[in-house]
């Protein structure tokens, strides 16, 4: 587990300083988006990543890691944007609030990663990335389905938790790319 956390924080790290350098380009201009908008995105990034998995090739010199990369960054903004809501103008968060988000919900994936992997034993260790990229596309349709339910769940977990196990997905394909 210890080697785990090693390598989530890692992970973390690169995402964060990708979202920083983000930040500093382009602003908080993702506040307008919705959440449809942000599970589109990951949706997008996802389904790439399965085509070029299914097809063997890709005509887009990008590599996948970044798109698992991307997964990560748009799930925290999506936590950030069910936490605050939608803002009707492109409001400015200031560089260190939104950087305290980031951390506050990678903080909060990791500890739902250390829970589970106690009791689940790291089954993900012996998973394919192709399966950590399906189970990140079902999360996108079930959250499709609860957004299109109004937010409403009979006995479902939520959006929130939906992208929380989507970032965890995400990291973990991303050590496993590594190794």
């Amino acid at each position: 587990m210890k080697q785990t956390i090693i390598q989530y924080e890692s992970i973390i790290k690169k995402c964060e300083d990708i979202f920083a350098k983000k930040l500093k380009d382009y602003g908080t201009a993702w506040r307008i988006l919705r959440i449809s908008s942000l599970t589109d995105q990951i949706f997008i990034k996802a389904q790439r990543i399965r085509s070029i998995d299914e097809k063997g090739t890709q005509k887009v010199n990008e590599d996948i890691r970044n798109e698992y990369i991307g997964i990560i960054n748009y799930s925290i903004i999506g936590l950030v944007q069910l936490e605050l809501g939608i803002s009707e103008q492109p409001e400015e968060l200031s560089f260190p609030i939104a950087m305290g988000l980031f951390n506050q919900y990678s903080v909060q994936a990791r500890k739902l990663m250390e829970d589970k992997n106690h009791d689940y034993g790291e089954a993900w260790r012996d998973m394919r990335i192709s399966s950590l990229t399906d189970l990140i596309l079902q999360k996108l349709l079930r959250v499709k389905q609860i957004e299109n339910n109004k937010g409403n769940t009979l006995i479902s977990e939520g959006i929130d938790a939906n992208y929380l196990d989507m970032i965890n997905y995400a990291v973990f394909a991303l050590i496993k790319l590594e190794n």
